[in-house]
């Protein structure tokens, strides 16, 4: 393993990368849809609702390989790259979305109420005041979605995603050598999830204090 230990190497930073990629989608989507979903209009609360129970109802498994056999049959042909970024940042997306919404639900209604009083407009108030208070509330849950995103992206070994989990995969079938690849990888996880695992302890233990 030691003599191959490139092979690990090139998908674990493959794995960083679409992680990286993925939670900035998922970040994205989930503070448009959050905002979306506490928002007083049905109309616009209903997109969020459509959006955040289909995702959280259907398995990622299910969506990702959609988005690779699938999309194909509609004449859309995406490198298995993006395929993982797409699925992984919209499926995290609508957990963040439940996050965010919660969050500005947490923030006292006289917030936005003051700023709109003030003369700006509702998604200026939205943006300046009642978002940063929001990011707060939600931060310990948002860095919890970014541990399961993470050991999410290892379904992309599933579609020949060329993560780190694909490459144990590989590496061991033509290897024989199973056992000790596994925890080895399972380690690679380990050391990215675990320091993101304690930082949300300790933001959870922060806010606590602070409440």
């Amino acid at each position: 393993m030691l003599r191959d230990w490139p092979v690990f190497a090139e998908g674990f930073g493959m794995t960083i990368l679409l992680s990286a990629l993925a939670l900035l989608l998922a970040l994205a989507l989930g503070v448009f849809f959050g905002v979306l979903g506490a928002a007083e209009g049905k109309k616009v609360r209903l997109c969020s609702r459509i959006y955040v129970e289909f995702i959280q109802n259907t398995p990622l498994v299910i969506q990702i390989f959609f988005l690779f056999n699938g999309l194909p049959h509609l004449g859309i042909m995406l490198p298995v790259f993006t395929v993982g970024v797409l699925g992984v940042g919209v499926y995290h997306g609508a957990y963040v979305a439940e996050a965010i919404r919660a969050g500005i639900q947490a923030v006292p209604r006289g917030q936005l109420e003051s700023a709109t009083s003030q003369g700006m407009s509702y998604w200026s108030a939205m943006q300046h005041v009642v978002l940063p208070q929001a990011k707060r509330i939600a931060l310990p849950t948002l860095t919890n979605q970014a541990v399961s995103l993470i050991k999410n992206t290892s379904v992309l070994a599933m579609v020949a995603g060329g993560d780190l989990m694909y490459h144990a995969d590989s590496w061991s079938s033509n290897n024989l050598y199973y056992g000790p690849a596994y925890v080895v990888t399972g380690l690679l996880y380990l050391s990215l999830c675990m320091p993101l695992a304690r930082y949300a302890r300790r933001l959870e233990r922060k806010l606590e204090v602070s409440l």
